[in-house]
């Protein structure tokens, strides 16, 4: 190999490792459950991987576009829990059911607009905004309804079950839903001028407004969009769960920036994309389910993740940011 190519060969590595390092991890996790596990990759494991995977999967969608922006949504928990709570409790006021999904849809995308609004309009760290205005929406919705006791639908247990059927396959309806979700939003970064003014927004603000890309509009339509994503979780997760749960969405605190961190999203924006976090959520699933497999203690899986996610942030750290290129 001649030294010029050797040296394309290093750029190209470099330029690619986090998508190199996230391939490496996850069939590395693969391997080692096939190997270590008795029928980790039989047909009903996997489904439920994938399952699980799908929720995390879909409340990172806004997670996603929100840190490719540069900003940060730690509301989400509180959305899904907000949303898994009310959307069975119209339910049992008898509301139709797509009457009850579209409004609750409608309040989380309020809601999520409302952080970017305040986040973008007090030139405040989101951080700090959508925690205060999460809080708040949880302590409302728990003081509003009191104690939770209603079942979920059979129709919304049949979508979030891991025998479910699609269209007579043997596919959850909830994986289904997150990979028609995960395509739109591809799509929608890769292929649209929306989609170059996120990227814009995030990698480069002056470049942004000399192409008139709206940053504001930018901005709140994205914390909107997580608003809904984060409902959408709340309410597929009323059917895995089987009833209205409180603490539905605490998983999701941190998992759902972990898995745009996994997958190589920088949190300070311009970089990355929903592929990547696609596979990082799948990889947190298939790593949940591994360590479960070994009958680790759920307080040790909890650290197991954290050094993983440490290991692999520091990795993508020694990445350059795309504004530091020009």
């Amino acid at each position: 190999m001649s030294a010029v190519d050797s040296v394309s060969l290093m750029r190209a590595t470099r330029r690619h490792r986090s998508v190199m390092l996230l391939a490496g991890s996850f069939i590395t996790v693969i391997v080692i459950g096939i190997v270590g596990i008795e029928g980790f990759a039989s047909s009903t494991d996997i489904k439920s991987i994938l399952l699980i995977s799908s929720f995390l999967g879909i409340a990172a969608i806004g997670e996603t576009l929100v840190a490719l922006v540069g900003g940060i949504d730690v509301s989400i928990p509180f959305i899904i829990t907000s949303a898994n709570i009310t959307v069975v409790k119209l339910l049992s006021a008898h509301w139709s059911a797509p009457l009850a999904v579209v409004v609750v849809i409608l309040a989380a995308a309020a809601v999520g607009a409302l952080n970017g609004v305040i986040s973008w309009g007090l030139r405040v760290h989101p951080l700090l905004i959508t925690l205060g205005i999460g809080f708040a929406l949880l302590g409302g919705m728990l003081m509003f309804y009191g104690n939770v006791s209603v079942l979920a639908p059979a129709w919304l247990t049949k979508l979030s079950s891991a025998g479910g059927t699609t269209f007579g396959i043997g596919i959850p309806p909830t994986v289904v839903i997150w990979l028609v979700l995960s395509l739109i939003v591809i799509v929608i970064l890769r292929q649209t001028t929306f989609g170059r003014y996120i990227y814009a927004s995030g990698d480069n603000p002056l470049a942004a407004d000399r192409m008139y890309a709206r940053r504001r509009a930018v901005w709140i339509s994205l914390f909107a969009a997580s608003g809904v994503t984060s409902a959408v979780a709340g309410i597929l997760l009323l059917g895995f769960t089987g009833g209205a749960d409180t603490t539905v969405g605490e998983p999701y605190l941190l998992t759902t920036i972990a898995a745009v961190v996994v997958g190589g999203t920088t949190l300070l924006g311009g970089r990355g994309g929903y592929a990547r976090t696609f596979v990082g959520a799948l990889l947190l699933g298939v790593l949940s389910t591994l360590l479960v497999g070994f009958g680790i203690d759920p307080n040790l899986q909890e650290t197991v993740i954290g050094l993983i996610l440490l290991v692999m942030v520091s990795l993508y750290a020694r990445e350059s940011h795309p504004r530091n290129n020009v």
